[in-house]
């Protein structure tokens, strides 16, 4: 198609747009050669910050290094049965048993016996390497849930479920070594980091969100043990896969992770009680919502309406790991404002329980509260991993983990005791209060400004004659 030259005065002669300034004025009048009328291309468009591909451009930047795809399914293998074990256990002891009591007491017996051994076993992992340790610990994990199957299954005595159930407690944290692969692999690009803390977040939803529900379905539709069974396997089968990813691991530390404890890191205990706060917002809000259903007359609603929670949470983990803007300035200042973000969104449930009574509303309510807490989880966990001495990540984050749990069980608990004594209603403000906590204490969290230590001193000007 003929170019269609731009309008320019009468007198001066038309010059092909392929002719640079200098050729078109050392020779005005000679003809134009044909095989240069060739428009220049122009440069690709680059897609608009707010579409999708931009917002997942800074994933697939993480998924371009070469075995991040292959450890990235290990992990979530290995981290899908952390949200199926507790479910499995209780619908098949209390099948067998009749007995939620006993299945209860069993379960609180794995969760504290994790919260014990959790940061010896990644205390191992910084020291030995993370193949080395995490293969053998979850093989002991997965004995131990065929060893309580065994149990239930020949009526064995009840002290056996606790014991067999507390060999569950050498769970690896998947996630923790996780993180711990990321950040070695992007050290030196703090914006990669922050994509991948929160892809590791919105993983951690994701789990929390399909683990119940997978293991519901298969001991129902199957046979009580099957859900048990089948998360034995799958986490197996996934730290197999996910220490067989020598490439992406991080050098052990060796005799260097025999110094300095994270909990006396500056900053550490007031962030790891930040984070025990958080943990008692998600415990209440399980406790309170599926009491609040049962009282409705929905109790099987209960489900849907906390998997929203999730899906919310994860979506905005996802969108919050795709702005690089998020992870420029320190992560201190950026931390009270995702707790107070959090605070406003966790009264969104109570007041849709006080204004209506409708469980659509409290839906729709608990869809925007969970968008609230993955960018609070992802700054808390890029704070963890600041603030573990070097050589103590994966204590780090276990420690992380460990203050999670003590808040989930002390705001069930809380949750708990509020529905039974007043109203499922009043229980709403137990996770608003447990995230009021965790800004004041997110406030507390930030380090005092020093002077720097190479300005010079103020001196007082002198006196004026």
């Amino acid at each position: 198609m003929p170019i269609r030259p731009h309008p320019k005065a009468p007198d001066v002669p038309d010059v092909p747009e392929s002719l640079d300034a200098h050729e078109a004025h050392d020779a005005p009048n000679a003809p134009p050669d044909r095989t240069r009328l060739t428009t220049t291309p122009s440069p690709p468009l680059t897609p608009p910050r707010s579409s999708p591909a931009a917002l997942l451009a800074p994933y697939r930047t993480l998924f371009s290094r070469p075995g991040t795809r292959a450890f990235t399914l290990g992990n979530l293998m290995a981290r899908l049965p952390s949200g199926m074990f507790g479910v499995s256990a209780v619908i098949m002891i209390a099948g067998a048993r009749g007995s939620y009591a006993l299945a209860g007491a069993v379960t609180a017996t794995g969760l504290a016996a994790t919260a014990v051994a959790g940061p010896w076993t990644a205390r191992l992992v910084d020291r030995y390497g993370q193949a080395r340790v995490a293969v053998p610990a979850a093989l002991t994990a997965a004995l131990g849930s065929l060893a309580l199957l065994l149990c239930v299954r020949f009526d064995a005595p009840d002290w056996t479920l606790f014991a067999a159930y507390a060999a569950t407690a050498t769970t690896p944290n998947t996630g923790g070594m996780s993180r711990a692969r990321w950040r070695h692999l992007f050290r030196e690009d703090p914006a990669a980091v922050h994509t991948a803390n929160s892809f590791e977040q919105a993983a951690d939803e994701l789990c929390f969100m399909l683990g119940p529900v997978l293991a519901a379905f298969l001991c129902g539709s199957l046979f009580p043990e099957a859900g048990t069974l089948v998360a034995a396997v799958l986490l197996a089968a996934g730290v197999l896969v996910f220490a067989a990813q020598r490439a992406t691991e991080p050098p052990p530390a060796g005799a260097g992770a025999r110094g300095r404890s994270p909990l006396r890191s500056r900053g550490m205990p007031m962030l790891l009680l930040t984070l025990a706060a958080t943990g008692a917002v998600f415990g209440a809000m399980e406790v309170v919502t599926l009491a609040y259903a049962d009282a409705r007359g929905h109790r099987s609603a209960a489900g849907v309406i906390l998997a929203l929670q999730a899906a919310g949470s994860c979506a905005a983990g996802l969108a919050y790991g795709a702005l690089r803007t998020a992870a420029k300035g320190p992560a201190e200042r950026r931390l009270p404002w995702c707790l107070l973000t959090m605070t406003g969104l966790m009264t969104l449930p109570g007041l849709s329980a006080w204004a209506s009574g409708s469980l659509v509303l409290l839906a729709v309510a608990l869809l925007c509260a969970g968008t609230g807490t993955a960018p609070t989880m992802v700054t808390a966990m890029t704070l963890v991993q600041r603030r573990s001495p070097e050589g103590r990540l994966n204590e780090g984050m276990s420690l992380a983990v460990t203050a999670l749990l003590t808040g989930i069980a002390a705001g069930s608990a809380t949750g708990g005791s509020v529905v039974e004594h007043l109203s499922p209603r009043a229980g709403y403000v137990v996770p608003a209060g447990s995230a009021a906590l965790a800004l004041l204490l997110g406030l507390l969290t930030r380090p005092r400004r020093h002077p720097h230590p190479s300005s010079p001193p103020s001196v007082p000007p002198p006196p004026a004659p």
